[in-house]
């Protein structure tokens, strides 16, 4: 059964590829039901995945395969919490590592164009101390494409960024 509320996310023809790979790499991810189209559509054979259930860490997911028509862009974007650099790291490696982009701050695009925030909880809690604390995370994760878990506590702490 679907959740009552779900996110719709709109793929060219592969939400079916999307959907294994945030299930493969996210905890508490999965896929589940695969809708077919029932006969054949403009851009489109019956049988092929048109509609994919799917969770990425807990939150019910659906992807449409709608075709070209429209392209996904920063406004949407998962945050997802790590806990140290490890954690970062893997989670990094693997949108980016897989046809992805990396981008400023934190962010990066899978190969679907689906922005993520990879966010160490270590910058989350620096921000909301407010103050001198969050004035120091904030500039030193403005100079960084992936978080650096090390810089953040160091700058969190009143440190000079580790070389």
């Amino acid at each position: 059964m679907m959740a009552k509320n779900t996110i719709c996310l709109w793929y060219d023809h592969d939400a079916q590829e999307a959907a294994n790979f945030y299930a493969r790499t996210f905890p508490d991810s999965a896929v589940g039901a695969i809708h077919r189209a029932p006969s054949d559509y403009p851009g489109g054979k019956a049988g092929t995945a048109l509609v994919v259930e799917f969770t990425v860490c807990g939150v019910a997911c659906i992807g449409l395969n709608g075709g070209a028509a429209f392209k996904h862009n920063e406004a949407f974007s998962f945050q997802i919490a790590t806990d140290d650099q490890e954690e970062t790291d893997r989670y990094w490696n693997a949108i980016v590592g897989h046809g992805g982009a990396e981008s400023e701050c934190g962010w990066c695009k899978d190969k679907w164009g689906i922005s993520w925030q990879i966010t160490p909880r270590v910058l989350t809690d620096a921000m909301a101390q407010g103050g001198e604390v969050a004035r120091r995370a904030f500039a030193a994760m403005m100079g960084m494409r992936r978080i650096d878990v090390a810089a953040i506590e160091a700058a969190v702490r009143g440190d000079a960024a580790p070389s």
